[in-house]
């Protein structure tokens, strides 16, 4: 579970209504009304925009917004590792036992076509057009979310708009002018909010899992690459080590030198 994901969401929500009930009642801030034309506009337009496979795709991703990265590049390398030394000491045939307990499909995948003695650059020109497809994929749910993000400001403005223009036709009745105004306010309010505290930090939060998820798979096509061709361990792990920041580089770095400690 990411906690940041949650006590954004939380921080978000408690921040606003803190603000309304300093400074006023909460209960001036509902309007049924509004929620439909925000809401209901923005799922609207969304759907004209999207096909519905897409748009069910999107927010099954949602999913991934609150879990934890399942894969760190630290431990990938040192599965490659692992699978390095294996294909040293006992040739490549017998990375096919291995590539059977690995979860991840993506890396085996890598592993069959290479115990099938595929060509090292078909094996690249193949791992890399899934990679591509699956960029794709992710940027598609990302879109649907910046869409709504960019779509709920607007219906908020054009609730205000019909706010006004009943306001407008209330004129005769000053004593209607400032409830009917709050109200046309409210929809604008509602759209920033949805834009600004769901939509557009949800689709954020989606492309960093996705660039996190990209390393990943990189990470994998070099380390299986270099375990076809044969190359040592040592430099194998040296080279991996490259795609890592510097703070999660040196976090590897003691990681292994515990484990050489014990």
């Amino acid at each position: 579970m990411d906690i940041a994901t949650i006590i954004g969401f939380i921080a978000a929500i408690g921040f606003t209504v803190w603000g309304i009930m300093d400074s006023g009642n909460i209960g001036n801030f509902y309007d049924f009304a509004s929620i439909v034309i925000v809401l209901g506009g923005t799922v609207a337009a969304t759907l004209i925009g999207y096909p519905l496979k897409k748009i069910i795709g999107a927010f099954k991703a949602i999913k991934k917004a609150f879990s934890a990265q399942e894969l760190a590049p630290s431990g990938v390398i040192g599965q490659l590792i692992e699978l390095s030394n294996l294909a040293r000491r006992e040739g490549l045939l017998a990375l096919e036992e291995a590539g059977g307990k690995v979860n991840d499909e993506f890396l085996k995948k890598g592993i069959m076509l290479i115990v099938d003695g595929t060509d090292p650059e078909l094996v690249r020109n193949i791992l890399e057009t899934e990679l591509n497809f699956l960029e794709e994929r992710h940027g598609e749910g990302q879109a649907v979310f910046e869409s709504m993000g960019s779509y709920a400001p607007a219906f908020g403005m054009i609730g205000t708009l019909i706010g006004l223009v009943n306001m407008l036709k209330d004129m005769d009745d000053v004593s209607s002018v400032g409830p009917n105004m709050s109200v046309a306010l409210i929809t604008t309010f509602y759209g920033s909010v949805l834009a600004n505290a769901v939509f557009i930090p949800l689709a954020n939060k989606l492309k960093g899992r996705s660039s996190d998820e990209v390393l990943v798979k990189e990470l994998m096509i070099e380390g299986l690459l270099s375990i076809q061709a044969g190359e040592n361990p040592r430099i194998i792990e040296e080279k991996l080590k490259t795609f890592l920041p510097p703070d999660i580089r040196r976090n590897y770095k003691k990681e292994m030198e515990t484990e050489g400690a014990l």
